[in-house]
């Protein structure tokens, strides 16, 4: 076996274990269980930098398609722990994915009511959209998703704690997808 077939089975075996670990995280609620998703990430942007990756076009596409896999379900996880580490105490988090604010547009008594709903699936979608303009060579589409992102959930940002959640979620998603886009490219 050559050291190009050795790093691309290398790069294999660490995208699925950090796809397991992704999924282990979402469903279990323990974000850091993520965290080692970059390894894969970081393996193959230094040995593309090297120039040690090199593989036939069939096996390029798969790792491409776990890469774009692991790019979007191995976000979730990541951008929580990114909030649970940035924003400690901030909110508190409702039944639907969301966060309690209160609702001070109503009478009295004022009541908390969940904003930022759905973020999850809007993220998995956000980081699909991102990694596959990057690969299909249209990265100024990332404008776009960040706008509908934005304008989507404009009304929903009058609160400190939905800003602060808002703009750390969403960077720390994009950056995640950039990352593994970066890695997607590498890889083509």
């Amino acid at each position: 076996m050559n050291d190009t077939s050795f790093i691309t089975i290398l790069a294999f075996g660490l995208v699925a274990t950090a796809i397991g670990l992704s999924v282990t995280a979402i469903r279990s609620r323990i974000s850091w269980l993520a965290a080692p998703a970059a390894v894969p990430v970081i393996v193959i942007l230094v040995t593309d930098a090297l120039g040690q990756l090199a593989a036939p076009l069939p096996v390029r596409v798969a790792l491409i398609v776990a890469i774009t896999v692991l790019g979007v379900i191995g976000g979730s996880p990541l951008v929580a722990l990114v909030l649970k580490l940035a924003t400690p105490e901030s909110a508190t988090l409702g039944a639907h994915g969301g966060i309690l604010v209160r609702d001070t547009t109503s009478p009295p008594p004022q009541r908390d009511r969940e904003v930022l709903r759905g973020g999850a699936a809007i993220g998995y979608l956000e980081r699909f959209a991102l990694i596959g303009a990057v690969l299909a060579g249209q990265a100024a589409a990332v404008a776009i998703i960040v706008a509908i992102k934005g304008l989507g959930r404009f009304s929903e940002l009058e609160s400190a704690a939905a800003r602060e959640r808002f703009i750390i979620g969403t960077l720390a998603s994009l950056v995640w997808a950039s990352v593994a886009a970066a890695a997607a490219v590498a890889v083509w």
